[in-house]
């Protein structure tokens, strides 16, 4: 059985998701594939890890109309704090200051898709197929096809959202240009002693960035990043002494640690595709890009590379284009390429930079983070790219419909 799409999205996560719902109602023919059971409790990035929502891509769920099911289970964030343990040095991000109603929101992974799965249950011009494995991919001048286990679908455009291992990059021989950093994130949701007040706090310690992030029932997301070496002995300890180990590098600033939830861990890299568009082809999400998690910017890059494409694409098809041809997909990638590399840039030079010990380049760091908060012209240019509003923004970014 053979069956033409005008595109087909392999990968049911955030960005998949979030794709085929900004391209539903345009009269398209779309598929979307993902190999695991299109339910929360299965589809692999949907846990309980809490997710950093800039205020952009809090504007891009609603002008998708799925920010209502969020909005519940979503903290705002209303303040940042940034300091180095054992430094001086020290600046802050406010959404007052910058006139928004957040800086951005916390909400679960699973919450966040949720609501995704939600609202694409309720659309019927996206064919769901899940599960489906694609087991071969081939591209040919007028069509891409793609193999399943029992049928073979075919498309004007076939976008790659199915991970940092993309089995459909890897099938088409995308460059991808890695970056190991020998640490891994340990999360979990713990609750502090004191209310966190809406305040984010990015810690930078001897081993890596510490984040905790505010969450509804005032709970807070814990994301600290520590050497390879020191997972197992971490996660092996009991609670008392996780979160002892915990406070230790965070200091007191949230009072003494209660509880923490479920921990996890999952190793550190940077993997970037230069060129993220092939004839009939594209990568997106974490597919494109996958990031250290310091400063919180892949997922909001991802969103950011969704609201793009589908603008690209939906204009392009109102001019009678043709979704998959080279010229217009070209125009996404120069769209979208300063924004992928300079974050890509950003984030590795901030783990690099703090992650040297030197006397010298901690004290040059303290000054500068301490200069940093007196300069309120270069906190608000720094705020503007956290928020996702810097920048050329797709119409979705702006809270506007396509």
């Amino acid at each position: 059985m053979k069956q033409v799409y005008d595109i087909i999205i392999v990968g049911g996560g955030m960005a998949g998701a979030s794709l085929a719902i900004a391209l539903s109602g345009h009269g398209l023919r779309i598929a979307l594939v993902e190999a695991a059971p299109l339910k929360v409790d299965t589809v692999p990035n949907y846990d309980d890890r809490g997710i950093a929502l800039a205020q952009g891509s809090q504007r891009i769920f609603s002008a998708l109309h799925v920010w209502d099911d969020m909005t519940d289970n979503a903290e705002a964030i209303l303040h940042i704090h940034v300091s180095e343990q054992g430094g001086f040095g020290f600046t802050h991000l406010d959404a007052a200051e910058e006139q928004v109603p957040a800086l951005g929101y916390v909400i679960t992974a699973r919450d966040l898709g949720a609501a995704l799965l939600n609202r694409l249950r309720g659309l019927d011009d996206i064919h769901l197929i899940a599960p489906g494995r694609v087991q071969w991919v081939n591209i040919e001048e007028d069509l891409a096809h793609i193999g399943l286990e029992e049928q073979t679908l075919s498309t004007r455009l076939l976008v790659a959202a199915d991970g940092g291992n993309s089995f459909v990059r890897q099938q088409l021989c995308f460059d991808v240009k890695r970056r190991e950093y020998g640490q891994s994130a340990i999360t979990a949701n713990v609750t502090p002693g004191r209310p966190h007040d809406s305040i984010a706090f990015e810690r930078f310690t001897r081993n890596g960035p510490m984040a905790l992030l505010p969450m509804t029932g005032e709970r807070c997301a814990l994301v600290w990043t520590v050497k390879d070496e020191m997972v197992g002995e971490i996660l092996s300890l009991d609670e008392s002494a996780f979160l002892a180990r915990a406070q230790k590098q965070f200091g007191w600033r949230l009072g003494r640690f209660q509880h923490a939830g479920k921990r996890n861990s999952y190793p550190l890299s940077q993997s970037y595709v230069p060129g993220t568009v092939k004839h009939r082809a594209v990568v997106i999400g974490n597919a494109a890009h996958t990031l250290h998690p310091v400063a919180g910017q892949g997922f909001n890059l991802g969103i950011r590379d969704v609201a793009a494409l589908a603008e690209v694409v939906l204009q392009g098809i109102r001019s009678g284009e043709d979704p998959g041809a080279i010229a217009l997909l070209q125009r996404y990638q120069d769209w979208r390429r300063k924004d992928q590399r300079n974050v890509v840039q950003l984030t590795d030079t901030l783990v690099r930079s703090f992650s040297n010990d030197m006397l010298p380049l901690r004290l040059a760091r303290n000054m500068g983070v301490l200069a940093l908060e007196g300069l309120s012209p270069a906190r608000h240019i720094i705020a503007k790219a956290a928020m996702g509003l810097q920048g050329h923004l797709p119409r979705l970014s702006r809270g506007l419909p396509l």
